[in-house]
């Protein structure tokens, strides 16, 4: 069993993660900003954690995580906000990385999305903000001492996933976000998936052996 704090514990790749987490028998801390979400993250199996990871200093997430095997990061601004998505999005990540780091939790998966890095998103373009945070976040995570893995998902869909994925794809298709918590899922329990960027569409190849 691990300890796993998931941070954006509201989303739906998130709560998809929740279950399969604690139906495998991991204890699952999701922190969320809005308390009255806590309880369709309950009803997942997860302990709701109610915490504005904006506004929270490196010291303060430190104290989020201390204690976790695991940090995931699947939390986003939802775009719109230039300046809340790069609060989010890039400042706030980073600082859980930093917080990581602290508080001594080495393990860390970032769900990122399929082309980032990308810088080459036009300033006028209204993903402009959330293509230029992510990477900030993933270049840095790279940098750091942390046990990372990048998830990199293609366009994400609704369907009931396949437990299947093409990891070797160079285009960017579309994929389940069930088969996204499944990967998530697997790489925290795969020590192979360690520093690498695992960019993936739906595909043919169990993701056991797509991860590896």
């Amino acid at each position: 069993m691990a300890r796993i704090v998931l941070i954006g514990g509201h989303g739906k790749v998130a709560l998809r993660l929740e279950r399969l987490l604690v139906a495998r028998g991991d204890e699952v801390d999701a922190v969320i900003r809005n308390p009255a979400h806590a309880a369709e993250v309950a009803a997942s199996g997860a302990n709701p954690v109610v915490a504005d990871i904006e506004t929270l200093d490196v010291d303060g997430l430190a104290d989020l995580v201390r204690g976790h095997d695991a940090v995931v990061w699947s939390a986003g601004a939802g775009g719109g906000d230039p300046r809340r998505t790069y609060a989010v999005d890039r400042d706030a990540a980073v600082r859980s990385m930093a917080a990581a780091e602290a508080a001594g939790v080495r393990r860390y998966v970032m769900v990122s999305y399929f082309r980032s890095p990308d810088h080459s998103v036009p300033e006028a373009d209204s993903f402009h903000a959330y293509a230029e945070a992510k990477a900030a976040a993933d270049e840095h995570l790279v940098t750091t001492a942390l046990d990372w893995t990048i998830l990199g998902p293609s366009r994400l869909t609704d369907g009931e996933g396949t437990g299947r994925i093409d990891a070797e794809a160079s285009e960017s298709l579309t994929v389940d976000r069930a088969d996204v918590a499944a990967v998530a899922a697997a790489v925290l329990a795969e020590p192979a998936t360690i520093g690498r960027t695992i960019r993936f569409n739906a595909g043919a190849t169990p993701i056991a052996d797509a991860i590896r």
